[in-house]
């Protein structure tokens, strides 16, 4: 039993430092995702009104993305990145070089924030696992997890692999709802429409992607 109680003390403390980042990242770290859109963009000689026509976001929302002044969401990032062309991984964590990656706990990673689509709410903030690593198709993420009472529901190309490490977190699938809690994890199609946030407080996911 007290071999048991020792083993989940160490599990608890490597989750607590692998994501005691989150909270104290610049904002500098943070703001690199509305370059990199803007950078693809210009690339592919696209004006901010014919990436609307492709996307079906606001010209608005476009440019504020651009300009920092909304993080998108993750479901976002992969349906511009299908309009532009462009790997899913480019946009979230920059182009990588290596052809595998170790990740340390103590490394320091990069870390962005994902706000509403006013804005107006941070809904969570996230850690790429492995971005050094070129050609990938898949983003594993360290996300921490906010309540999000304004219900968006998110669909979009890809697949996704959810485990809960920490707190409850509120799943909205389909038309079916579920409360995970630490060691649950789901695996789901981001073609149905699909909500995940802390049920209360914060709670902390390891995030699988595939853009598809």
């Amino acid at each position: 039993m007290g071999e048991k109680n020792h083993k989940n003390d160490q599990s608890a403390d490597y989750f607590k430092e692998l994501t005691g980042d989150i909270a104290s990242a610049a904002p500098k770290e943070m703001d690199e995702i509305g370059i990199r859109i803007k950078n693809i963009r210009e690339e592919k000689e696209l004006s901010l009104d014919e990436l609307s026509k492709l996307t079906g976001f606001d010209v608005e929302l476009l440019s504020n993305m651009e300009q920092n002044k909304i993080q998108p969401q993750l479901g976002t990032v992969i349906k511009l990145s299908k309009a532009l062309d462009s790997a899913f991984g480019r946009i979230v964590s920059g182009v990588g070089d290596k052809l595998y990656s170790v990740t340390r706990k103590n490394e320091r990673m990069k870390i962005s924030r994902s706000t509403s689509h006013k804005g107006e709410k941070q809904v969570y903030t996230y850690m790429g696992l492995a971005p050094e690593v070129k050609g990938r198709h898949m983003e594993a993420l360290i996300v921490r997890l906010e309540e999000n009472p304004e219900d968006e529901m998110s669909i979009h190309d890809g697949e996704e692999f959810i485990y809960v490490l920490d707190g409850l977190v509120a799943l909205k699938i389909g038309a079916d709802s579920f409360i995970l809690e630490p060691g649950d994890s789901v695996y789901y199609l981001s073609t149905t429409p699909h909500l995940i946030a802390a049920e209360k407080g914060n709670a902390t996911i390891l995030a699988v992607i595939y853009g598809g």
